[in-house]
């Protein structure tokens, strides 16, 4: 199969400045690079639709440069809505290498080269940039540009600044042409019109044609919500911002009419393996197979191995009635970090530590609860009023205590 007909089955191809896209990709070995603007000190899911597609431009022997856009990112991409407020130089800088050691760790295995455009950008005369870069730019041309558009019929208006940001973008691809016979960029939908700039501003300086592909803007079918957000929150491939256990859950949570697509675009797995989960989740959609491979495999992808394998037990634990038998250390500090938590300094009957807990709201509804079966401690079924609970119920130190399938609590012993 062509890596051209392989990316288009995926859903990775949007928009492309040729005539077809073999013509870019399927022919002569080229130079691609995709910059991102650190505008945190983590990049998020979003992001990850065009980190896969480099990652197979890579494995199919294109060179791959990534740009972290330290001297863009000082300035920011229009908004369609407000103004970007001005970062602190130090502040870029920071996520800049925040960001570069993301890359490197999703990179791994590829050969990619890092970039910085303040390397260039910090350097420019103000008449010398107007004179060779903007005299290629016409006011008519910028003004279309949809995020452009918007800002000028808004009561925000726009700044000069941001109105230049599309020059700053193509002149890093005449950059990088010009240094590194970089002739393709990537980025996605949104993109297009500071990626065409660039096709542009290289055509006219050069005579050369280069090219722009863009990914698609990915929505969850099942909410019809732009990918990447969770509870109105971005969900960070920084362990520290998204613990790799909720960035599992995000995965898991995935809805059965995205997840096949979603197998497609981030997961290095085959599209024959990919066939294959397929068939068997829709015999069976309530195993959530799928879910559970796709969450599986982009935590791997983005974290580690070990990380993966700790959220998986976990979330079995929690919710999918395995054994609570033994704990590695990152599975114990994983469910820690997950569940609520109390500690238990010497026996307690267990009704007393459901109401403590919190869940149950009385005495009362606590016995009514064990009397009905709704209560386990480590998996086990509790059927007594009378039951105690101490550390001869822990496992590594720790009690898992659930009321029905979804209220639970960790005591620490």
């Amino acid at each position: 199969m062509s890596l051209t007909k392989e990316l288009n089955e995926r859903g990775f191809i949007h928009q492309f400045s040729a005539s077809n896209l073999e013509d870019i990709i399927d022919g002569e070995k080229r130079t691609i690079y995709h910059g991102i603007d650190p505008t945190a000190d983590s990049a998020h899911v979003g992001n990850m639709v065009v980190w896969m597609l480099l990652k197979h431009l890579a494995d199919a022997g294109h060179k791959i440069i990534f740009l972290v856009g330290g001297g863009t990112g000082m300035i920011g991409d229009p908004k369609p809505d407000t103004e970007r407020q001005l970062q602190d130089t130090s502040l870029v800088l920071e996520n800049v290498e925040s960001i570069k050691k993301q890359a490197e760790n999703f990179f791994t295995g590829n050969q990619i080269e890092f970039v910085n455009n303040f390397d260039w950008l910090g350097s420019l005369k103000l008449i010398d940039f107007l004179r060779d870069v903007g005299k290629h730019y016409t006011v008519n041309e910028l003004i279309k540009k949809d995020a452009i558009a918007t800002r000028l019929q808004s009561d925000n208006g726009l700044s000069y600044t941001e109105f230049a940001y599309p020059l700053l973008q193509g002149y890093d691809y005449l950059q990088l042409f010009e240094s590194k016979n970089c002739t393709v960029q990537v980025g996605g939908s949104d993109q297009w019109g500071n990626i065409i700039s660039g096709v542009e501003l290289v055509r006219r300086k050069t005579q050369n044609e280069v090219f722009a592909i863009t990914v698609p803007l990915v929505v969850d079918k099942g909410t019809g919500k732009k990918f990447g957000k969770s509870e109105g929150n971005a969900v960070w491939l920084s362990s520290e911002k998204t613990s790799p256990y909720k960035f599992y859950q995000f995965w898991l949570n995935t809805s059965d009419e995205s997840v096949v697509d979603y197998l497609k675009l981030f997961t290095t797995l085959s599209l024959d393996e990919i066939e294959n989960i397929r068939q068997k989740f829709e015999l069976n959609p309530g195993s959530r197979l799928a879910q559970k491979q796709l969450a599986f495999s982009v935590t791997s992808l983005v974290h580690d191995l070990t990380s993966a394998e700790a959220a998986q037990n976990v979330s079995e634990i929690l919710f999918g009635g395995k054994d609570f038998n033994s704990l590695s250390e990152a599975e114990k500090n994983m469910l820690l970090e997950t569940a609520p938590s109390s500690t238990l300094n010497e026996p307690r009957a267990l009704v007393e530590v459901l109401v403590e807990t919190g869940l149950s709201a009385s005495k009362r509804e606590a016995k009514m609860f064990v009397e009905s079966g709704a209560v386990e401690i480590n998996g086990r079924k509790i059927e007594s009023v009378e039951t105690e609970m101490s550390g001869a119920d822990a496992v590594s130190g720790l009690i898992l205590l659930k009321r029905g399938k979804k209220q639970l609590h960790i005591i620490k012993v």
